[in-house]
């Protein structure tokens, strides 16, 4: 009962502390993928480089991107701050409940920082492509429960990385992780339309935002010319983000244990 308390007072703190930089949040997070829609799904299409109902394929890539750099940083970034020097962790290992719920509480609150960003992609988008946003009204609790389990799987793997790296390697932690993470994740193309890069195409099975992107595109994207958009099967979706969730959630909560013991 006491350790439950103590959990949700950290979660609460750290829910007002984001409320009150909610702005500063915003622009943190949707710059980047709000431009991406922009030029990829707005100008492009406009000005012929690229065919049209191209938005409608990358915008599941564009959410799940989102959901999981924000989940991911918002592990990440302060877990290496707070095990640093200064070690501003301690006042949370004081309150009375386990250390790996610490772990659990950051894990949890990143994750709901990944869901609120990955949400308002959504009435910006349809602000942002107009004419060219086409989503699927049938499938919104797919849509849902996909961007929950990325959320997780993408704030557990940032309680590996922030638990792993230095605070003086993070910008080289940015480089090694980000970039590969943005452009083998099928973002901006499906996965089915690699088959002519074979070992390309097997590369992104390892990037678990494959599988948020894939698994959205099958919620969101409708029929084209009443074709159905081939993507990777909903099981191997769900397999691939559970297994990412649970395999680094494990992992990280044993690395943090062992930073912050010793």
């Amino acid at each position: 009962m006491i350790a439950s308390r103590a959990f949700l007072a950290i979660l609460r703190r750290d829910i007002v502390v984001t409320g009150r930089e909610f702005i500063a949040f915003l622009l943190q997070v949707l710059l980047q993928p709000l431009f991406f829609l922009f030029i990829f799904g707005k100008v492009l299409p406009s000005i012929g480089f690229a065919r049209t109902g191209f938005a409608a394929i990358l915008l599941p890539g564009i959410v799940a991107l989102t959901v999981v750099t924000t989940a991911l940083q918002g592990v990440t970034l302060p877990l290496v701050l707070d095990l640093g020097f200064a070690r501003e962790i301690d006042d949370r290992l004081l309150a009375p409940l386990p250390v790996s719920l610490v772990a659990v509480e950051k894990v949890i609150f990143a994750a709901m920082r990944g869901l609120v960003a990955g949400a308002i992609i959504f009435p910006l988008a349809y602000w942002i492509l107009g004419n060219e946003y086409n989503v699927r009204g049938d499938a919104i609790g797919t849509i849902i429960g996909i961007m929950v389990l990325t959320a997780f799987a993408g704030a557990s793997l940032g309680l590996t990385i922030g638990t792993l790296v230095k605070p003086e390697q993070i910008g080289l932690m940015f480089s090694l992780i980000f970039t590969p993470l943005i452009f083998t994740g099928c973002t901006y193309y499906p996965w089915a339309s690699l088959d002519s890069i074979r070992w390309f195409q097997i590369v992104t099975l390892f990037n678990p935002m494959t599988y948020a992107s894939e698994g959205l595109r099958f919620a969101m994207v409708p029929a084209i010319q009443g074709h159905t958009l081939p993507t990777l099967a909903m099981g191997w979706v769900i397999l691939g983000l559970s297994v990412t969730f649970v395999a680094f959630l494990f992992i990280g909560i044993r690395t943090f244990r062992r930073r912050v013991v010793s």
